[in-house]
């Protein structure tokens, strides 16, 4: 520890705390050595809550930010709601998608066409059939139904998916 005489500015380390006042060897100046300041205890405590909601607060907004990510891109939605098949009058097996298309903005925005992709067990890409829905625009928060009769599809479909023409995203499957 150091300290410093009041009156001649001479500096003395101490190896620890004087329990009396102390004299200058230079001048005879007798002072009292001040004592160390402590660390308040609910500084610290305060310190370490504000530290601990830091880390809480940047958490959430890792997991929003992540989870938003994986919301669907644009402001309208396409999911496959049913597939049905039906046998027309020549007795070719036909496949009937149905479905929605959702507006999931707080803006009106126009209907693209939808495209209806048959896919195989890994994935690749069969068929594509595009259609234009029966609605042509959509208010924000609404919703507009969709049925298709798709033309007879390649054999090993086992998925059918709905994406939007402007959009390259997948949107809905079933």
């Amino acid at each position: 520890m150091k300290t410093k005489c009041d009156f001649c500015k001479t500096e003395y380390a101490l190896s620890s705390m004087p329990t009396c006042p102390v004299k200058c060897a230079v001048c005879g100046h007798v002072w009292r050595v001040p004592a160390r300041p402590r660390k308040n205890t609910w500084l610290m405590f305060f310190a370490s809550v504000c530290a601990l909601l830091s880390a809480v607060v940047f958490a959430i907004a890792v997991i929003t930010h992540h989870q938003a990510s994986h919301r669907p891109v644009g402001p309208l939605v396409a999911s496959v709601s049913g597939v049905e098949t039906t046998t027309d009058d020549t007795g070719a097996v036909r496949y009937i998608v149905s479905g929605t298309i959702s507006n999931i903005s707080s803006d009106i925005y126009g209907v693209p066409d939808l495209i209806i992709v048959s896919l195989d067990d890994k994935n690749n890409i069969l068929a594509r059939q595009k259609f234009m829905p029966s609605a042509t625009l959509l208010d924000a928060g609404a919703s507009v139904d969709f049925s298709h009769v798709l033309a007879p599809l390649p054999k090993g479909v086992t998925k059918i998916v709905a994406k939007l023409a402007d959009l390259d995203v997948s949107q809905g499957d079933k």
